[in-house]
């Protein structure tokens, strides 16, 4: 207990020194000054991404922009040639204006503004180019927003890193663009907004800016040109696990392109603003925008947009950026003999929020596919029957309670050329769950083939009775007699009636459907009299309430009848 008393004094002194010191900087900013051309400065660095695991680096400042330091590692510049050092000079005076008039204005008025002037109580945002390790671009470290007595390796400013190396390549911008999203996010979101962004979104903001910017429109020498190899190269990676490697970018952003491009710039601006992370922020700014689909339906549609691409098929279905237009996923494939009764049982593992596709083809006869996952999970399960690649109808799969749903579709290789299936699992956490398939291919006998032959020719038979049965009909409508005008049924009608009414009667009746193959005679005989009863039937809710009685319908033409009748003239 006494241990535990002295270490909570200890904690309750420390912050009392912490808002002192934060008290003391907000009173007294005039004492720091700022930062002068050739100063060096010692940075601390991440040693995970530093090319040689180093901690600390010295950086000399070489240009100074209206919102920007631009340091480059000291050692680093000395041992560039002298024409190198011109062209590193040359290349921070283009990327300093590219920052002050389109990477800090633009990114600042969509999103928002970084902390300003911030823990360093200066406007300008620090950017520190030092050696890297391969194929990185850059970082930000927020540790960096943290005075030192709370992070002792903090550098006290609002700053960024970017890889020394691209100094002499144009993707520079594109790193640069990155980064400071990152510096506007960490204000957004964490600092004003109490919220730790999940890393995934954190990334695909921060992934999006280039394009947003204009940086992707030369594809090939592009940011986005890189990230579309790395997706292709690993499309099964997940979008919300991260592990900071190249698949993670890929997949990141080939999936904000998609979400952008079909439901705004919005949608990314809307959930950087809000209390909630990860995908409830996503809902919360679809909803917001009058969007009906949540992030389970858009994901689903990008999974199947990247394998067909192709917006004749649906506007969901496709990216509309030439640059994207070609881009298709390849399926793993699952072959089927022809030559017997097959049956296959598959066993997978997917992560949540990850693509995969599995295309089915060959066999012989009907197929039956049962999909099985793991019970109280959240599987979303869509498949895509192709005739070429051109025809194609997209189909949800329904599961039950317990995950299960089955396919089946008749003479599969008749009628389909391929069957892909699209299963994902929605979980809100980074998981891996496991499905299985059972695959049916069963060919048809000489019985069965025999057996659809014969129901093939009854069915053209009745086609020709319908026919028929249109023309006797047209010809018997040739041959109706005319009702005179103000004529009604006055009289009641009965088995045995001869009268002229009876002619009308059988109109009415062959009108109705009541009565066919008649001859128009006043005879009043067996036909007309289930003519009157089948008319009966049709009507006797209303001609029970004309006659005042529940009516039987024995074929007697009584005063409920008539009335009924009388409304049938009168309506022609």
């Amino acid at each position: 207990m006494f241990v535990f008393e002295k270490i909570k004094k200890i904690k309750i002194l420390f912050k009392k020194i912490k808002i002192l010191l934060i008290v003391f900087a907000l009173l007294f900013p005039l004492c720091l000054k700022a930062d002068i051309l050739n100063q060096k400065v010692n940075f601390f660095v991440d040693k995970d991404y530093d090319f040689k695991k180093r901690e600390k680096v010295e950086g000399t400042l070489f240009e100074i922009s209206k919102y920007g330091y631009f340091y480059v590692e000291t050692n680093w510049y000395q041992n560039l040639t002298e024409g190198e050092k011109k062209e590193v000079k040359e290349n921070l005076k283009s990327l300093s204006k590219e920052f002050d008039q389109n990477i800090y204005t633009t990114l600042t008025s969509i999103f928002g503004k970084e902390w300003s002037p911030g823990i360093d109580n200066d406007k300008k945002i620090t950017i520190f180019f030092h050696q890297m390790k391969k194929g990185v671009g850059g970082y930000f470290n927020n540790g960096d927003e943290y005075l030192k007595v709370e992070n002792p390796r903090s550098n006290e400013r609002e700053m960024v890193y970017l890889n020394a190396i691209y100094l002499k390549s144009e993707i520079i911008k594109s790193y640069l663009a990155h980064e400071f999203l990152h510096l506007i996010t960490f204000n957004q979101k964490e600092r004003l907004r109490g919220e730790k962004e999940e890393i995934w979104l954190n990334e695909a903001r921060a992934e999006y800016a280039p394009t947003l910017l204009g940086y992707d429109k030369e594809y090939q020498k592009s940011n986005l040109k890189e990230r579309v190899k790395q997706f292709i190269d690993n499309p099964n990676d997940s979008l919300i696990e991260w592990k900071d490697q190249k698949s993670d970018y890929g997949v990141i952003n080939l999936f904000v392109q998609y979400l952008v491009e079909h439901y705004g710039i919005e949608i990314l601006v809307d959930s950087l603003h809000s209390k909630k992370v990860g995908i409830p922020s996503i809902n919360e700014a679809l909803e917001k925008n009058g969007f009906k689909e949540d992030f389970n339906q858009i994901f689903t549609d990008w999974l199947i947009a990247v394998f067909l691409n192709d917006c004749n098929l649906g506007e969901k279905f496709c990216y509309k950026n030439e640059n994207l237009k070609n881009i298709k996923v390849v399926p793993s494939l699952i072959f089927l003999p022809s030559t017997q009764k097959t049956e296959f049982y598959l066993n997978y593992s997917i992560k949540s929020w990850s693509g995969y596709w599995y295309r089915i083809f060959g066999g012989k006869g009907d197929l039956k596919l049962i999909f099985d996952g793991e019970d109280g999970e959240e599987f979303k399960v869509v498949f895509v029957l192709c005739k070429d690649e051109k025809k194609c109808e997209i189909h949800s799969l329904k599961l039950d309670e317990k995950e299960r749903g089955e396919i089946f579709i008749e003479d599969f290789s008749e009628k389909w050329k391929t069957l892909t299936l699209i299963p994902s699992l929605h979980s809100l956490q980074s998981k891996i769950s496991s499905f299985s398939l059972s695959i049916i291919v069963r060919p048809k006998t000489k019985e069965e083939k025999e057996r659809e032959k014969l129901l093939a020719r009854i069915e053209n038979l009745k086609k020709k009775i319908l026919e028929i049965q249109e023309k006797i009909k047209k010809l018997m409508e040739k041959r109706l007699p005319k009702i005179p005008p103000n004529f009604s049924f006055k009289r009641n009608l009965y088995y045995g009636s001869y009268l002229e009414d009876v002619i009308y009667l059988k109109r009415i009746l062959f009108e109705e459907g009541c009565l066919s193959q008649v001859l128009f005679t006043k005879w009043f005989g067996p036909k007309t009299k289930k003519g009157v009863q089948c008319f009966c039937q049709k009507y006797k809710k209303d001609i029970s309430r004309y006659a005042g009685y529940q009516v039987k319908c024995t074929g007697f033409v009584g005063r409920g009848t008539r009335k009924k009748l009388n409304e049938k003239i009168f309506k022609e």
